[in-house]
């Protein structure tokens, strides 16, 4: 059986090389020999209980006074936390793992990446002795083995034992029969009380383990299995991004090497890796690589692709690497050509403000399962039905005894701005959409079950809905042609501009056709197409006293209009100013057009509510965007010991990408 389903999701877990160095080179295991030392380590269940508390040293916070420090602080939470006000002052480290949140307290200056990869692997031995997925109630059930496995790998604050191997030789699992023999009080082979430390035990082994000669931490002695079997899976995480125009901002791949040994005695394998380019060209395409402590370093470095090692009992990761799947200098305008041999599964473009109010948006996905390395005859898609259609499957439904790469899981995620109440009229070629108001993230779905039937191309169509907004009338909110002239008249008027319009203005011409004045006052008052009118049509040089309109009809005459002109100069600083500032002028005044903010159309407003990226999620089982595949795998039938004469072990090698929103189309 293939070890491909047993390995966890290694592609969620954060990269061990995105804090280290170029020159840094750092061995799994060998976390030890960093500085700094872990004071506690705190459970807390789905409830944010606390569920197991484990002090190593000094006296720290406990478990129940961090706990509302700690959650609250919203979602999601930093993986390092500084409280200087408790007593004393800590650094909080944590992680979650199936709802369980895992903390580590240190007082003194530590090393993140110790206390963060010595929290995982502590998810990973608690999952191996109790059971993935890791339950609270798991945890209470096997409370005597999780003590024990805590103060194993963690002594007076100093990480000293993590491998799985060297702990299933120092902490007993209890059988059913030692159970139920210590329900009942009878003497049985349950484990001993957490407080009584079995020394005997350890000096047995300690003896015995040095009578056979030097023990190997990593692997655990007299290993035996009825079906030798070494499995070696691939898994590389994908991650692209795209500028809207579609050019390559950056595509990174994160890998891992699982392997998974059953193997009886100690064998010793040598792994050998090859790449595009021949196997030489590992050491270049491999960036940043970390490994197993299993792994000979003198022999990589000699010969950059082959790993020699004595691996571990069980699974286990051997290696770790980074790759740039496009190493451009930032300072050249026109991409190298290499650039064009650069493989994307699936490419993701959006187009926004559709429609005749802008409100539209689509989401085209095209997808090519035309994997590079593959002979045109095993390709998925190929030969269904008869059609010789060069277009290329959309989903990889080739036979299932081909090996041709398959293409799953695709989903496109579109994220949506705060502003949108809602996403109507979904309209999908392929496959479901959904909208989650809470999330404010549109997930669009394409099932494998289509595989075979779907073009190289889908689309998504959507509606957007803003909430209401106050920036349009009711009249103007349906009118284009308003929407048009409210354009055109933007940026044309300001306020100084018609201040001093109307300061200028002769006296005498004040005093022609007044009648007319209040005419366009009705007209205001009908619509705001008139009202525009009435101010473009006005005679230049022409001044309105704007206090007269709001006087009633009957109060003016000629006479009260020509006082304030025959009185005193139009131009001496003492009279009083026919017109008022401009923050006094009434809304239905025919020149408020020139102090109101301009107006948003609907199309504007709508552009405002429109994505500004879009992203796919996907993986490929068969196929590594980097292109490294192993060559070989072979053992070492004279430096082994113990595996027997002709036993030829079962291999398997399976690769797998990953992209979880990996690829993104800005825009």
């Amino acid at each position: 059986m293939s070890s491909f389903d047993q390995v966890r999701n290694v592609e969620d877990r954060p990269s061990l090389e995105s804090g280290l160095n170029h020159s840094l080179r750092l061995e799994l295991g060998s976390v030890d020999t960093m500085s700094g030392k872990i004071d506690a380590l705190y459970i807390y269940d789905e409830q944010n209980q606390p569920l197991v508390e484990q002090v190593y040293r000094s006296r720290p916070p406990s478990a129940a006074s961090i706990r509302p420090l700690y959650f609250a602080h919203p979602a999601p939470r930093p993986s390092l936390i500084y409280f200087p006000n408790t007593s004393p002052p800590v650094t909080v480290f944590s992680i979650v793992q199936s709802n369980l949140h895992f903390l580590a307290l240190s007082e003194t200056d530590t090393e993140p990446l110790l206390v963060l990869e010595f929290l995982h692997r502590v998810v990973d031995i608690l999952e191996e002795f109790v059971g993935a997925p890791l339950l609270s109630t798991k945890v209470q059930a096997n409370y005597d083995v999780v003590a024990q496995l805590l103060h194993e790998m963690c002594d007076a604050g100093i990480v000293c034992n993590t491998e799985l191997n060297a702990l299933q030789e120092v902490v007993e699992m209890p059988g059913w029969m030692g159970k139920l023999l210590g329900n009942v009080g009878l003497p049985g082979s349950s484990t001993p009380v957490l407080g009584q430390p079995s020394a005997l035990k350890r000096q047995s082994l300690t003896s015995s383990s040095a009578a056979q000669g030097p023990a190997i931490p990593w692997r655990r002695p007299n290993v035996r299995h009825t079906s030798n079997e070494l499995y070696v899976d691939i898994v590389e995480s994908l991650t692209v991004t795209m500028a809207p125009s579609g050019r390559l901002l950056s595509a990174l791949v994160s890998g891992t090497v699982a392997f998974t040994a059953k193997v009886s005695g100690v064998p010793d394998l040598l792994l050998s890796l090859t790449a595009p380019g021949g196997q030489h060209a590992v050491a270049r395409k491999m960036e940043l690589p970390v490994f197993h402590p299993c792994v000979r370093l003198a022999r990589w470095r000699e010969r950059p692709g082959e790993l020699s090692f004595v691996p571990p009992d069980g699974r286990f990761i051997l290696a770790g690497y980074e790759v740039d799947l496009l190493p451009l200098d930032p300072g050249l305008d026109e991409p190298p050509s290499h650039m064009e041999k650069l493989f994307l599964p699936t490419i993701v473009d959006i187009r926004k403000s559709l429609g005749p109010a802008g409100a539209d948006f689509e989401v085209r996905l095209t997808l090519n399962t035309n994997f590079p390395g593959q002979p045109v005859g095993s390709r998925a898609g190929t030969g269904r039905g008869g059609s010789g259609s060069s277009t290329p499957s959309f989903l990889g439904g080739g036979n299932s005894g081909n090996s041709a790469p398959v293409l799953e899981d695709v989903v496109v995620t579109v994220p949506i701005p705060q502003s949108v109440r809602n996403v109507t009229d979904m309209k999908a070629s392929r496959g479901e959409a959904l909208f989650t108001p809470g999330r404010g993230v549109l997930e669009w779905r394409v099932p494998t079950k289509d595989a075979g039937t779907v073009s190289g191309t889908a689309t998504l169509r959507c509606t957007v809905m803003g909430h209401s907004s106050g920036d349009l009338d009711d009249d103007e909110a349906d009118d284009p042609e308003a929407d048009a002239q409210a354009t055109l008249l933007q940026g044309y008027y300001d306020d100084s501009a018609a201040v001093s319009y109307q300061q200028n203005a002769e006296p005498e011409l004040m005093k022609q056709k007044p009648k007319k004045k209040k005419k366009k006052v009705k007209k205001v008052k009908k619509s705001s197409s008139s009202r525009r009118s009435a101010t473009i049509t006005s005679p230049p040089g022409t001044d309105v006293n704007l206090d007269e309109t709001q006087l009633p009809t009957s109060d003016l005459n000629p006479g009260q209009l020509l006082e304030p002109s025959t009185s005193q100069p139009p131009s001496h600083p003492q009279t009083p100013s026919l017109t008022p500032p401009p923050k006094q002028q009434p809304q239905d005044s025919p020149f408020s057009i020139f102090h109101t903010a301009p107006r948003k159309t609907k199309t504007q407003i709508n552009a405002s509510l429109m994505p500004n990226s879009a992203s796919v999620s996907f993986s490929v089982r068969g196929w590594l965007p980097s292109g490294i595949k192993v060559e070989s795998l072979n053992i070492d039938q004279r430096r082994s010991r113990g595996l027997g004469e002709g036993v030829k072990p079962y291999k398997g090698v399976k690769y797998l990408c990953v992209s979880r929103q990996g690829i993104e189309r800005r825009c």
